[in-house]
This record gives C-alpha cells, structure tokens and sequence, in this order.
C-alpha cells in the first residue's frame, strides 16, 4: 500500500470516528470540529508532502551518541527505521530540557518528542502518547559499600543495601529536573509517614547516575532499562529496589496530531513483532559490549575523539578550508577509519584513494595514515579548484567536490549540464544537480548531447554525498569543533 492510500485511509478512520459512534465516552472523537479534524490530519499530511520527520532526543548512552564515527543509539535507531518505513528522512533535533521539547511540539517545530518519556496522566493532558516503546520502573541507583569485591558472601553486600521503600525515609535523593521522579517520591513519602529530601537537579539522568558511581552524591532515582545498562559502565552500582510499579516508555506527538500517532503506532506494533526489533533491544540493553564501548576514547559521551586520526583529520581540513568534522564523515564514508583497507577496484587507504591518483602525488600501500590524508587532501583540494567559479555557495562547492571525489569531475560536470538544461539550478546539489547524477545511468540522459563522458551509475555517488553530509550534522550535534575536540 503507498503511502498516499495509507494517508488516505487513517482520513476515512479518523472521520468515520468522528460522524459515528453511541456516545461521546466511548467515542472520545465524537464531538470535534470538522475544523478540529483537518487539524489532527495535518501533522501527518506535512511529514509525507516533506517526506521528512523531525525528532527531538536527548544526548545520552541510549537515546544517541556516536561510537567510532557512526552515529547510534536506541532512540535514534527507532526513529531511522520508523522513517525508514515511511520513505522519509530524519531530522533530529537534540534537547535535553523536557519543557523545551513540549514548547518545540506545541510550536510545531517538531514532529515527535522521542526521548523514552515514562506516561502520565498528567503528561497525558500535554502530550499525545505512542504505543509504548518499553515497559520498565523506576529504581533506586545506590553504590555497593567500598570494598565490596573483596566481601566473602552476596550477604555481605546486602546487609549494607537499600532494599525496602521503607528504607528511604530520611534520605537525600537527586533526580533530573522536570521528571516523574520527583513525584513519584513525593507520593512514597507519604505512604511510609516519613521524609524524603529531594535535590531537583539541572543534570540528566546519566550523569546523576555517574555522580552516584563517584561518590558526589549517594542516590538518584532512574528508569530501570537506564540504570542496567550504566551498571556495565559502573560496576559498584546497585540498581535493584524498584520504587514503583512497571511503567509505560513511549514517544509523544503534539495532542492533536491523532493521525500520526495512529501512523507511529501502527508502526510500533508490526516492528515489535520482527526480528530486528528484538536484535535491537539486546544491542543496546543486553549487549556485554556495552561496558567496554563506555571506555573508549571514541565513545562521544564519554569520549573525546573520532577516531585515531583526528589531528590528522584537522590538519588536512584547515588545508582544505572545510569543517574537519565534514572531512571526518568523508573519511568515515570510505574506510570507517582503517588505513589498510582495499577496496575490491583496487582504492587503498583512509580515503580510499585509487592507483592513479596514488601514483600522481608519489605514494604506494606503504604510505603513512597522516600521508594518506594529506594525497586525499590534495586531491580535493585539486577537484575543487575545477569547478566552474559559479559555485559560489561553500557548502554546495563541498558537495559538489565530494561527488566528484567519488564519480570523477567529468560525471558531475555531466550532471551541471543536464540540470541546466532542464531548468534546474546547476549551482546547488541537493535535490538539483544530485537529481541528474540519478538519471546517468538512463539512456535517454547519457546521450544527450550535453553529456561528454556517458554512462554512470549515478545512486553510488548520490548516497555517498548524502550519506557524508547526514553523518555530519551528526557529528555537528555531538562532537565539539574547539581545539580540545570537546562535544557541544
């Protein structure tokens, strides 16, 4: 079914709800405004005219990060392959204040609120909620008493751990602000007749979890999938007296935005029911991997790099004159950072440089990773200076030397000439000349008189500049272009 008659029929559904039904409890549709109901629609129709999504998560070890160049992360995953099925694209916006994601949907400058948001009955009068993502609770996150590893019995431990609700009175908790746990302990301090002191926090969950790990503070509350996976990042962690019953986690959308809501939770229900949905989950909550990723200088939560190669990296781009964090994703794009790799036509190298070129600026398979840069630099910088000064957009003359740093310049001068004579802006790339790189590889195109080197497979090179330039503005949401590589 295409997405037009998938549009079409959440329309039919959301009006027949609204014309029909016995009474306004059972059919909480039943008393809005054909105006209401164009609205509810809206959201929905303005992602499939975009053919885009926007999401709003937040920076953290689950939602998103980036590990060894390639952005990840369980929220972020979801949200690709949500837009995966829908043939749309992602922009993901990152936010870590709760109240500002609400003003970001009320604003409609987002589509979806995807942080993992635990559901409300309260939050239910702000936000319209998905199918759930996952279900958990909320825990205590308590250090094992020092010296722990060396205690003879699993007693031992016990006797010096918080195990009952019961056990909380007089204590001071940390938790994120704007979250439910500060409710949720005003609620249990009234069940056991005591006194909870709660420290609302400007910090994330996370890093109040990292605080408990270093002694800063003694406990913070965290859904229970969290605080699992932070305790292979700190292993003196406990995380195993849960403070509430089992919990909802979904998305948000804006309250009026049903048709979308019943899109995603459409979605939700065919892909917890595949195969990936569960490789998924144990990717990221199960995964013994995890603890050993948290360690690495690669990690971006944690980390501070890239790869090993980013002072290379900087060198070259300054030469270039281009953001290193773009030439980075390029290098990404060709080797995933392995010096030594060759491709099956013979390219070698971080920038995956073939024999000719090798030849041309004097280096072979021997060549260092920092000398493999800079012939990959050169060549860029060699590509650049060919195109027609017309160009005069930087971003787009970027672009249009990284197609031709794959294709060749003659393809991509191919493409400008057809774009032109179609009436497009042979100027930009991004759905313009890109648009032509496509249609290379068709007979009606590639012998056009205006095409000089003929046939291409154009998609090769039309994912291979999208793909650098969506991985970039990752690495922009994540990674810090100061001197110190430090995130943003």
């Amino acid at each position: 079914m295409t997405r037009i008659l998938q549009y079409l029929l959440i329309v039919f559904i959301v009006v027949a709800m609204v014309s029909c039904g016995s009474d306004t409890q059972s059919n909480p549709f039943k008393k809005r405004t054909i105006k209401a109901v164009k609205e509810q629609n809206q959201g929905l129709s303005l992602v499939l005219a975009s053919k885009k999504i926007r999401a709003v998560t937040n920076y953290g070890s689950l939602s998103y990060f980036i590990y060894r160049g390639e952005p990840m992360g369980y929220q972020y995953e979801l949200l690709k392959n949500l837009c995966n099925s829908l043939d749309v694209e992602l922009e993901l916006f990152i936010e870590k204040d709760l109240s500002k994601c609400i003003d970001m949907l009320n604003n409609s400058e987002v589509d979806i609120l995807a942080m993992g948001l635990t559901m409300t009955n309260k939050r239910r009068k702000q936000l319209l909620f998905t199918e759930p993502i996952i279900v958990s609770r909320q825990v205590l996150v308590q250090r094992k008493p020092d010296g722990w590893r060396k205690m003879a019995t699993a007693d031992e431990i016990e006797s010096h751990m918080l195990r009952s609700t019961l056990d909380l009175s007089g204590k001071t908790i940390y938790v994120e602000e704007g979250t439910v746990f500060e409710e949720q302990l005003s609620r249990l301090a009234d069940e056991i007749a005591g006194h909870i002191e709660v420290v609302s926090d400007h910090r994330e969950v996370e890093e109040l979890i990292a605080a408990v790990a270093s002694g800063e503070i003694d406990y913070t509350i965290a859904d229970e999938h969290v605080a699992m996976v932070n305790t292979r990042y700190y292993p003196n962690l406990d995380v195993s007296t849960a403070v509430s019953f089992p919990q909802k986690i979904a998305w948000a959308v804006d309250v009026n935005q049903f048709a979308l809501a019943d899109t995603i939770n459409a979605w939700v229900k065919t892909f917890n029911k595949e195969l990936i949905s569960r490789l998924l989950f144990n990717k990221y909550f199960k995964n013994i991997r995890s603890g050993r990723i948290s360690k690495s200088n690669y990690y971006s939560y944690t980390g501070e790099h890239l790869s090993p190669y980013d002072s290379l990296i900087r060198i070259g781009a300054q030469e270039l004159g281009w953001d290193w964090r773009l030439l980075a994703s390029l290098i990404y794009q060709e080797s995933e950072f392995k010096p030594q790799v060759k491709s099956w036509v013979g390219a070698f190298g971080l920038m995956q440089l073939m024999p000719s070129v090798m030849q041309t600026y004097g280096i072979d398979s021997t060549a260092s990773p920092e000398v493999q840069i800079m012939a990959g630099v050169k060549h860029l910088k060699s590509i650049e200076h060919q195109l027609p000064d017309e160009i005069t957009d930087s971003l787009q003359r970027m672009m249009f030397t990284m197609a031709a740093y794959n294709s060749g310049l003659g393809h991509v001068l191919d493409a400008r000439r057809l774009a032109k004579k179609h009436n497009m802006d042979q100027n930009q790339w991004i759905d313009q000349t890109e648009v032509f790189v496509l249609k290379l590889s068709d007979k009606q195109y590639y012998t056009d008189t205006v095409v000089y080197y003929g046939f291409m497979r154009g998609d090769e090179t039309y994912t291979f500049v999208r793909d650098i330039v969506d991985r970039y503005g990752h690495y922009i949401n994540l990674i810090g272009n100061d001197s110190n590589n430090n995130r943003q």
